[in-house]
């Protein structure tokens, strides 16, 4: 994500980039192609709304700066109520087309071993980096690196969900045409039910870590066990919370709980279980996932998992422009950094590419002011955030700076027009 938004945003400014990428000579245990920005774990880009929302404020940046990203996720987006869903390999397939067509960026197939000692270099590896770079990453930062576990949820091939049973509704109705209205299906539980498939998560049987690994799981990305394990009610107050939908099979009987699928890509043929990442072994996910009601049969097309996700302490390593105090001619950008979400790591590839062909082009460079929403998530990885505890972190108003309650705008919806309000100027600003 970020190295492809890189590449572009440099490219467009009329610099010559050269886009390495080892896959598909040097694959991960996640991806499936050689293509750019492929997604492997939610299609989603989450909340699209940019005034109430700091993620959408997020998309709305990107598309002021004409992030490529953010209009492949346009051009392939599926139904998903308020947030942005994307066809994953169509949206990776134009992605890649994209960057492959443009005259000024050549893609060199290849593994990069070693850190470069000249040129301008962005390091954009994301989650899955691979040990040899990690190795001379660490070497060079002359720390452990930092990590946690990440999980990805299982698919579903849709002619194998049961329709008697499962239905179509968006939670609280949103959308408006049919093919909104048919971006979620939902699966019921009773209490038994749920009870039943409680004590299924917990004793079913799981990937064991590696002798010394130590590292935590992302909060905004918990194993669904994981989840089962802080309290039996959890999952109903979370993914499995079963508000703002109703059972037309039994429409006077309110679900205990409610599972629910998002469409995955165009043909509507693939449905992706939201919230269900796991760490599961492969046959008892089959097993455990095939006591929710409506997917007793259900064929799966890709089971869930679990990785380790490396990212450097950025506070320590990184100055304001995002480059390598010890070697500034490298520059790193992505969930390498220890931002969170395809989102935010497409945002840092974003202002990377421009910060670095600024500086060849001898053009001023700076990036976005803290108020904007990319500027906030670049002062909290280069300077703001707590070196000693530092851990990946979505976009959210809490990185911004505060906005004067005074003037009538104490209200959350206020406050938060009040940053994405303030946001839009400041980075029009930057921008021009």
């Amino acid at each position: 994500m970020a190295g492809s938004e890189a590449a572009w945003q440099a490219a467009q400014m009329g610099v010559p980039v050269v886009l390495h990428e080892m896959r598909p000579q040097t694959g991960t245990f996640a991806h499936r192609t050689g293509d750019f920005a492929e997604m492997v774990c939610s299609n989603s880009f989450r909340s699209d709304d940019d005034e109430q929302n700091a993620v959408g404020l997020l998309h709305w940046e990107m598309r002021a700066a004409g992030g490529l990203l953010i209009a492949m996720a346009d051009t392939h987006k599926l139904p998903a109520g308020g947030a942005l869903a994307v066809d994953r390999d169509a949206f990776s397939a134009g992605v890649t087309d994209r960057l492959r067509a443009h005259p000024l960026i050549r893609s060199e197939p290849g593994e990069i071993t070693a850190l470069p000692d000249s040129g301008h270099w962005i390091i954009a590896t994301g989650p899955l980096t691979s040990d040899a770079l990690a190795q001379v990453i660490r070497a060079e930062t002359g720390a452990e690196a930092l990590a946690f576990f990440d999980a990805i949820a299982p698919i579903v091939h849709f002619d194998s969900i049961d329709l008697s049973k499962a239905w179509f509704q968006s939670r609280y109705d949103k959308g408006e045409t049919e093919e909104e209205r048919t971006a979620y299906l939902n699966c019921p539980m009773d209490r038994a039910q749920y009870e039943d498939f409680i004590d299924a998560l917990l004793t079913a049987e799981k990937t064991a870590f590696k002798e010394g690994e130590t590292a935590g799981y992302f909060d905004g990305c918990l194993p669904i066990e994981v989840m089962a394990e802080r309290g039996r009610e959890t999952l109903r107050h979370g993914p499995m919370k079963p508000v703002g939908l109703t059972n037309p099979h039994r429409p006077d009987v309110k679900p205990h709980a409610v599972v629910q699928l998002r469409r995955d890509n165009a043909l509507g043929t693939l449905y992706n279980i939201v919230g269900f990442q796991t760490k599961m072994k492969y046959g008892a996910q089959t097993q455990v996932f095939r006591q929710i009601p409506g997917l007793e049969n259900a064929a799966f097309a890709r089971l869930g998992g679990i990785h380790r996700n490396t990212f450097i302490n950025s506070p320590t390593l990184l100055d304001g422009q995002m480059r390598l105090r010890s070697r500034p001619h490298i520059r790193f950008a992505g969930q390498i950094t220890g931002v969170e979400g395809y989102v935010e790591s497409a945002a840092m590839g974003l202002v990377a590419g421009r910060l670095a062909a600024a500086e060849i082009l001898g053009l001023p460079a700076a990036p976005p002011p803290r108020d904007t929403a990319m500027g906030a998530l670049i002062a909290h990885i280069t300077g703001d955030a707590e070196a000693k505890t530092f851990q990946p972190m979505n976009v959210n108003f809490g990185l911004f700076p505060p906005i004067d309650a005074r003037g009538g705008r104490r209200g959350r919806k206020d406050r938060y027009r009040a940053y994405t309000d303030r946001a839009k100027a400041a980075f029009t600003a930057w921008l021009g």
